[in-house]
């Protein structure tokens, strides 16, 4: 089961963690929905592996100190905080926004706690021929066109959205702003710093989506040293919740062989 707590990394910087399970540890980062969009994929994993899912800072209502501006703070933030647990032999598995902190994550782990990736749809490097898709400026509609395989699924209304949930998802949506609005969703430096990172890194891509699409992630795979690339089908921007099982079975399995130390050169 998976218990809430709170951890400071920084005096000013209260972190919510959800953690349970034992084992190797897997750190799961959450993208602009929330951390609820990784909850079940942190609770599968939690069967096998000690799994600490943070809620980041300015999402659900939670701290987020002035200084605190960019996906650089956050990944940064989350190293000290495997420091201070003493955690190596970490797995940090990302989705969306959460891809990206991972891949920040990595490049500047010069302890070498990390030893594999996996980023879900992440977003984070520029491709110009694959520009990520401006979700501030979509209407539900079109962001549901955008996000998933199956809009009619997952379409909700705003009309029909109870007064709470809609200002969490208004506050997570102008926290994201300020952290990846300008530039928009990306790093510039990023993408030529990933040929440092050795660690082994699956990137996990739904066939259908068309925020960050499956060109984009090709693209951000062949950055890495030992990257793979993996389509989900009839999946889009959250694979996770509309293929769970194909999805889970792809981290399982990149657990296992990273967990081995297995190379990534041979299929």
């Amino acid at each position: 089961m998976m218990t809430d707590q709170i951890t400071h990394v920084y005096a000013d910087l209260p972190l919510t963690l959800f953690e349970a399970g034992t084992g190797r540890p897997v750190l799961v980062l959450h993208g602009g929905g929330g951390r609820a969009t990784v909850a079940g994929l942190a609770d599968r994993l939690s069967a096998t592996a000690h799994v600490l899912t943070p809620v980041h800072p300015g999402w659900d209502g939670t701290h987020r100190p002035d200084w605190l501006t960019g996906v650089d703070d956050l990944a940064l933030a989350y190293l000290h905080l495997l420091h201070d647990r003493g955690l190596e032999d970490v797995l940090v598995v990302g989705s969306s926004l959460g891809g990206w902190i991972a891949a920040e994550m990595a490049v500047r782990d010069t302890a070498g706690l990390i030893t594999g990736l996996v980023l879900v749809n992440a977003v984070g490097v520029h491709v110009p021929s694959e520009p990520v898709t401006d979700f501030f400026a979509l209407d539900a509609r079109a962001a549901a066109e955008h996000s998933w395989h199956d809009p009619d699924r997952f379409h909700v209304d705003p009309a029909d959205i109870p007064a709470e949930e809609l200002a969490r998802r208004q506050g997570n949506m102008a926290t994201m702003r300020v952290l990846a609005g300008d530039p928009y969703m990306h790093d510039p430096k990023l993408l030529r710093r990933l040929a440092r990172v050795h660690q082994p890194a699956l990137l996990l891509w739904g066939e259908s989506d068309r925020i960050a699409t499956p060109a984009y992630g090709a693209a951000y795979a062949s950055a890495f040293a030992r990257g793979r690339f993996e389509l989900v089908p009839e999946a889009g921007h959250l694979p996770q919740l509309e293929r769970p099982d194909a999805t889970f079975a792809l981290i399982e399995d990149h657990l296992r062989r990273t967990g081995e130390q297995a190379s990534y050169d041979t299929p």
